[in-house]
């Protein structure tokens, strides 16, 4: 009997994984809060965990409501509140962030559940305090990365560094989410989708159209 698509998609990414970006507000809560939707859909115990949050709690907020109603503090355990980097976020509120505290979090919650999704912040090497940035985060947590990107000009150079990057930390690159932030299409937008996967070399997971409210697991797993 086949697999539920969701079900396929949760085994297919090792269960759990790293959600990074190519920048700051590219959609990964919005993609990370589809694909926790998706997996529980298809009764799997999957959570979010968003280790940092800076400016406002929203994402959070969104996550721990997608991750069956978790406690916003579970999902999200260092929030600051200048809208800035979290290094100098901290700085401004005289606190400091610890990746033993970062892998605190996530090892509580993936010892309760079978899968979790690591929202970072911002892109691949924003840094979280002195000597510690996401990338540091990632390899630490040694998961499978999906990046999610913009669609818009500039996106294949953004893509490139950051799978570029991720190779360089030794870890696996799962693909690429593209995320369609606007309802017209202009050049760019329209080949970057058919040039992102023989650029990077990893494969193009999904390609979410502006407002698309589910994830298409049936297209995605075509590539996973």
């Amino acid at each position: 009997m086949a697999l539920d698509p969701a079900l396929e998609l949760g085994q297919a990414l090792g269960v759990s994984a790293f959600i990074t970006g190519t920048d700051t507000d590219v959609g990964k809560t919005y993609v990370t809060r589809l694909i926790l939707e998706s997996l529980r859909q298809s009764g799997i115990d999957a959570v979010g965990y968003k280790p940092v949050a800076c400016g406002n709690r929203a994402d959070a907020t969104i996550l721990a409501a997608a991750s069956g109603n978790l406690a916003r503090d579970e999902v999200n355990p260092v929030f600051l509140k200048p809208a800035l980097a979290p290094l100098v976020a901290a700085i401004l509120e005289n606190r400091s962030i610890t990746l033993s505290e970062l892998l605190q979090g996530y090892d509580h919650l993936a010892s309760r559940h079978a899968s979790v999704f690591v929202e970072g912040v911002g892109g691949w090497e924003v840094p979280l305090a002195p000597g510690l940035r996401v990338a540091d985060l990632a390899s630490a947590l040694a998961l499978p990365v999906i990046v999610v990107a913009a669609n818009r000009l500039g996106c294949l150079n953004h893509v490139l560094l950051t799978v570029n990057a991720i190779h360089a930390r030794g870890l696996t690159c799962a693909g690429i989410i593209l995320n369609q932030l606007e309802d017209e299409m202009d050049t760019a937008m329209i080949t970057n989708k058919g040039m992102l996967a023989e650029l990077a070399g990893v494969p193009l997971l999904a390609h979410l159209i502006y407002g698309q409210d589910f994830l298409d697991a049936d297209e995605l797993l075509q590539f996973v």
